[in-house]
């Protein structure tokens, strides 16, 4: 397939990359600084598209001829500091400005399967976080979940083939292997590598499970 993945230098963007070209996908990267990735070890092929999400018409460029598209957007900046400060490197609305972007391109190129990795705690599974999540949501980080539900919204009402996917706490270890996924909110376990969600990701954009659903990813 070709797939392109938007918010691609992140952790989660970089795992996701790494996925679908080990699955053997043809992927364009798109970040500020894509042309950092790199292809070693992989079946699949890369082309990297340095550019601004936030951009309406760089991004109705990059989305033709895609097959799919995976939206890992997010702030890679210290949450006390975005917190009190705001982001340095982007614009705090950055997921669902970015998303309505895409879901726009998408319209207009005829592309339906979109994946957008959110974050647990939001929407359906706002009444299902533990009470230290509650309060470090709302200490650190209630103006990043406020544009997540945000963007959710955008995605469920796009008219398009779509999966929300939300990962519970996020870590760097090696993939921890086949992803809990459930569509009811369930979680196996409070933290979660992000090779593992990709994996979940790379299935949801290959095949048509969940379609239309919002999924818990837990290791």
């Amino acid at each position: 397939m070709n797939i392109l993945v938007a918010g691609a230098t992140g952790g989660s963007g970089r795992a996701v990359v790494a996925e679908l070209l080990a699955r053997g996908h043809s992927v364009t990267a798109l970040a500020r600084h894509a042309s950092d990735l790199t292809t070693s070890g992989t079946n699949g092929s890369l082309r990297a598209v340095d550019g601004d999400v936030t951009d309406s018409e760089f991004v109705r460029d990059a989305v033709k001829g895609q097959d799919a598209v995976v939206v890992t957007l997010g702030i890679s900046e210290n949450p006390m500091r975005v917190r009190l400060l705001g982001p340095k490197h982007s614009v705090l609305e950055v997921r669902s400005i970015g998303t309505r972007n895409l879901i726009e391109s998408m319209r207009a190129h005829g592309v339906s399967k979109l994946i957008v990795q959110s974050s647990f705690g939001v929407g359906d599974t706002a009444g299902k976080l533990r009470w230290l999540d509650r309060l470090f949501f709302a200490m650190l980080i209630k103006p990043q979940i406020a544009d997540h539900a945000k963007q959710e919204a955008m995605v469920r009402s796009s008219g398009l083939d779509w999966v929300v996917v939300q990962p519970v706490h996020l870590n760097d270890n090696p993939s921890s292997g086949t992803p809990h996924v459930s569509s009811s909110g369930e979680v196996a376990s409070w933290s979660v590598p992000r090779a593992t969600v990709a994996s979940a990701i790379a299935e949801a954009a290959e095949s048509a499970d969940y379609v239309g659903n919002s999924v818990a990813v837990s290791a």
